[in-house]
């Protein structure tokens, strides 16, 4: 899978845009959280997964589906070698990770109603 194609999924998620964030391509959801990140120089997304999640998708293909290797790893945050994995497995789990952002609380909701 290329970068392009990677790009072309995100974007066709609901409600989801595209920022710079930092070296990267960020795909979030309008008033939302970031679910996925593209660096197009190493051809590697990394997509917001639960942990259950991210450790499925880890058995699958474990070689090139990795927890980032930090403190957002532990957070759920799993690295996809684009070059190197299936298209409809990218595909499904940029649907989870689209779908765990979209029912998360909206960033500029009040906590606490007056």
């Amino acid at each position: 899978m290329t970068t392009e194609e990677f790009r072309e999924l995100a974007l066709s998620f609901p409600e989801t845009v595209e920022n710079p964030h930092f070296d990267r391509a960020a795909f979030k959801i309008v008033n939302r959280r970031i679910f996925a990140t593209l660096h197009e120089k190493t051809g590697t997304a990394n997509l917001k997964l639960s942990e259950i999640d991210q450790g499925v998708f880890c058995s699958l293909e474990n070689n090139v589906i990795y927890p980032v290797p930090n403190k957002f790893g532990l957070q759920g945050w799993t690295t996809f070698d684009l070059k190197k994995v299936p298209k409809g497995l990218v595909l499904d789990a940029l649907d989870i990770a689209h779908k765990e952002v979209f029912k998360s609380r909206p960033k500029n909701k009040a906590r606490y109603k007056k």
